[in-house]
């Protein structure tokens, strides 16, 4: 993934316990983001329940945006790796194969926690620079699958085509979850197989 800056990947650490213990960190920032929202994500709270020195937070995230575009990175990178195999293992040349991608890329709304997560973090990145960097490189290698996809299914479509579709289809299964989630509203059946039906016709 490409959210990553020079700087950052001079301080990412080279040994076995400095890998373990910076994501010991990750995991204490992601709990808290999962159980009580970006509000309480502090260097302090980190620590605490990392069970460490806020010294040690601070070596690895010297300051707090650096420390949750770091949450984000990981847990982008998490759903990236997912995403890649679906795209790669589905059927591109048959209806099936495009509902059946479907329907795994909504099966992941079903994880109302992750959900919760993504809505917390879209929220930052409309105030937060670092953090809309990280979200926009995450969703350029979103859609690259996506238009890998629809290209291998429309030959002759060209890349700007594929490229606006693909746009297109991300914003509607990714907008779709605060929907189905029950953020911004309840999922219905009638309403997921129109979803379905479109993001289906977008792949071609």
């Amino acid at each position: 993934m490409s959210g990553r800056s020079p700087e950052q990947d001079k301080r990412a650490p080279t040994t076995p316990k400095g890998v373990q213990r910076r994501a010991a960190l990750l995991d204490a920032a992601e709990k808290i983001l999962f159980e009580s929202g970006y509000g309480e994500l502090t260097m302090r709270a980190v620590a605490a329940t990392a069970q460490t020195r806020l010294g040690h937070v601070q070596y690895y995230f010297p300051s707090r945006t650096e420390l949750i575009a770091a949450v984000l990175r990981r847990t982008l990178d998490r759903s990236l790796d997912r995403l890649t195999p679906l795209f790669a293992g589905a059927a591109a040349d048959t209806p099936s194969g495009a509902e059946g991608l479907i329907r795994q890329l909504l099966a992941e709304h079903d994880d109302s926690r992750l959900v919760r997560v993504y809505a917390e973090l879209w929220a930052l990145a409309g105030r937060d620079e670092a953090v809309a960097a990280v979200t926009r490189a995450f969703y350029n290698d979103y859609e690259d699958h996506v238009a890998g996809f629809i290209r291998a299914r429309n030959p002759a479509l060209s890349d700007t085509a594929c490229r606006a579709r693909a746009r297109v289809f991300t914003v509607l299964i990714e907008g779709a979850s605060l929907f189905r989630s029950g953020i911004a509203a309840h999922r219905t059946e009638e309403a997921d197989t129109e979803l379905i039906n479109t993001a289906t016709a977008l792949l071609g």
